[in-house]
């Protein structure tokens, strides 16, 4: 069983930039692809970025590329999301997530996760 926690949020004015957190314990980390996704107030859950297990395969949302990048360390345990850029509609709980995978540069979209975290929230101001 994985547990992750999320870290890093909170208000941010338009064009700031955030760097979440998300810890992982009780797995083997490196056996995880791990995403980020983001749920905004009377929205569906959507996916935002995914990595793969080594690092080296990433994937992003359309709304998010170019301005968010994702990135693991596997030796503490811990994936990142670096928001540049932020807009007003990046306001939004972000949870990171995790999924036991067999092949190193696997990077899981929209589902397929199997582990999530409770969520940290993000709050961007126009």
């Amino acid at each position: 069983q994985v547990q992750l926690v999320e870290s890093g949020g909170g208000l941010v004015q338009a064009g700031g930039s955030l760097r979440l957190s998300c810890a992982a314990s009780g797995g083997t980390f490196s056996s995880y692809a791990m995403g980020w996704f983001r749920q905004a107030p009377g929205k569906e859950r959507e996916f935002v970025a995914g990595i793969s297990r080594g690092g080296g395969a990433a994937r992003y949302a359309d709304s998010v590329k170019d301005r968010f990048t994702i990135s693991r360390d596997n030796a503490k345990n811990t994936v990142y999301l670096q928001m540049n850029s932020l807009k007003p509609e990046d306001t939004a709980v972000y949870y990171c997530a995790a999924v036991f995978v067999r092949l190193l540069g696997t990077v899981l979209t929209h589902s397929g996760y199997d582990y999530w975290g409770q969520g940290t929230q993000v709050t961007v101001s126009s």
